[in-house]
């Protein structure tokens, strides 16, 4: 009888013993460090390889995508003195053009892209006609129209000075393209003496070029 208990007292040990060392496998453990108890949790020990995330394929992607081409051209004008400044950037839309001047004539102006990246002044003939790869009449109310390089009109202030941002929705600064701003020979930017009316062909009725920049 006596030998019975005993066993079974041995098995009941031997039981609670491996229900312990079970129950401690899988629970945090308890490190004092300094004037506090914090919980440690259980740790997997891994090399830096796996440790360290691979970098994704878009961020991959993105860190090979050419940053954006922005051109800063001069403005001169009929004088061949520089009168203000445009960054033309590649956007969702097309290209933005932003256009600041100072000393032209106060009023409305027609500001155009022409055909040649030339600008000799006075005259500025050297640019060429509107830049036109589709073959289109000039001007946004033309059934006809309207030119790659038709823009909207610019303001100039009482001051002589003009602020603009525009936007070509049928040009790019991508090179080897039809309607590239940047093909062989660029482009230019000119500014007439009057408003484009947006209708008459072939410029508006926008008058004579007072100012000019090339677009290369």
């Amino acid at each position: 009888m006596n030998k019975l208990i005993s066993q079974g007292a041995l098995g009941i040990s031997f039981m609670l013993l491996l229900s312990s060392c079970e129950w401690g496998a899988t629970q945090p453990t308890v490190v004092t460090r300094g004037s506090s108890a914090t919980v440690q949790q259980p740790q997997h020990h891994v090399s830096d390889s796996q440790g360290t995330p691979a970098p994704t394929a878009s961020a991959e992607a993105a860190a090979k995508e050419p940053a954006p081409v922005v051109k800063r051209i001069d403005i001169m004008d009929s004088k061949g003195a520089k009168v203000g400044t445009a960054a033309l950037s590649e956007a969702v839309e097309g290209v933005r053009l932003q256009v600041e001047v100072s000393g032209l004539p106060p009023g409305v102006h027609g500001i155009h892209i022409h055909q040649t990246g030339v600008c000799t002044a006075p005259d500025f003939n050297s640019a060429g006609a509107h830049f036109n790869p589709e073959g289109k009449k000039h001007g946004f109310e033309n059934p006809e129209g309207y030119h790659a390089g038709d823009l909207l009109n610019l303001e100039i202030g009482s001051d002589g000075k003009g602020k603009a941002e525009l936007i070509d929705k049928k040009v790019t600064l991508v090179k080897d393209k039809a309607n590239s701003l940047l093909k062989p020979g660029g482009t230019a930017l000119v500014i007439h003496e009057a408003a484009d009316d947006y209708k008459t062909d072939p410029a508006g009725n926008s008058g004579a070029r007072i100012a000019c920049g090339v677009i290369l």
